[in-house]
């Protein structure tokens, strides 16, 4: 384990005692940040341990057997270290796949995050709806009963994007995409014809909300665009219940682990820093696939 150091700051996984939850929330890279912000708000007090799998991403690449396996490996992995109260799956493609795998091997509780499609067809006016996904997300048959379950009285569009994840990283690392290439991403969410057009789109991979001002500013016309964040956030809230009174969270009891940290430079230190992770934690675990 290697430790990068922000802001004078020390860590010591072994001498963290503490009288609110530790929350672990776990995505194959940034695209976790996302729910992170909003479960920081939901429990300010307490102490958050954020993983990203970087060298397993993307995730979309792994058959759903080598991502089962990664999956619990990992968790596993970080469980031992951290001994997380409870912890939130912040990524689609892993969350259709491996939450009955974790359920099953680890007792604490998981939070998965799925495509929001029921609370986009409650939401559409003119019954158009996209769901931006990874091709994974979009080629799982769990997708596909929830469509057939929730918005079978609607025309989805669903849109598998090989190319967004990343571009949201190297927004973060410091090193946006041009606008047509995003717009190359965005356009086939937009659907228009004589019964109508897209007035809703689903960001159903955690990556996404990271873009989401691009993405506003570049739609060919105004939609509702759905960040399924929030509702993870209070879900979390319902299963560890309130903030602890007079109890505020210590920067050296909130840290970032990654499996690789090769992409980790200066900009996204900075960034990491921005987003009340001060503490930077290499925990190699490459990726072995034969």
């Amino acid at each position: 384990m290697r430790v990068d150091l922000l802001a004078g700051a020390t860590y010591n996984p072994a001498v963290m005692p503490s009288p609110v939850p530790t929350i672990l929330v776990f995505d194959s890279g940034l695209g976790g940040l996302t729910v992170f912000s909003e479960v920081l708000k939901a429990r300010p007090d307490a102490r958050f341990v954020y993983a990203a799998d970087d060298a397993g991403f993307p995730y979309g690449r792994l058959s759903e057997a080598v991502l089962a396996e990664r999956v619990v490996a990992v968790m596993e992995r970080l469980i031992a270290l951290h001994s997380p109260d409870i912890a939130v799956v912040a990524c689609n493609t892993a969350s259709t796949v491996v939450l009955p795998y974790l359920r099953e091997r680890f007792s604490i509780p998981f939070v998965g995050t799925v495509p929001a499609i029921k609370p986009a067809a409650r939401m559409t006016q003119t019954g158009y709806v996209s769901v931006l996904a990874t091709p994974g997300t979009v080629a799982r048959d769990y997708t596909r009963d929830l469509v057939e379950t929730y918005a079978a009285g609607c025309k989805v569009n669903l849109v598998g994007s090989r190319r967004l994840a990343g571009f949201a990283e190297a927004e973060l690392a410091g090193s946006p995409v041009p606008d047509e290439d995003l717009l190359d991403e965005l356009r086939p969410c937009f659907v228009e014809d004589a019964g109508g057009r897209t007035d809703v789109v689903a960001l159903s991979c955690t990556h996404y909300p990271l873009l989401l001002p691009r993405f506003q500013s570049l739609a060919p016309w105004p939609v509702t665009w759905i960040d399924p964040a929030p509702a993870i956030a209070r879900r979390v809230a319902q299963l560890i219940g309130e903030p602890v009174p007079g109890h505020e969270a210590d920067e050296n009891e909130t840290v970032a682990v990654f499996t690789s940290g090769a992409g980790i430079g200066t900009a996204l230190r900075r960034s990491l820093q921005g987003k009340g992770l001060p503490l930077v934690v290499i925990e190699e675990m490459p990726l072995l696939v034969g």
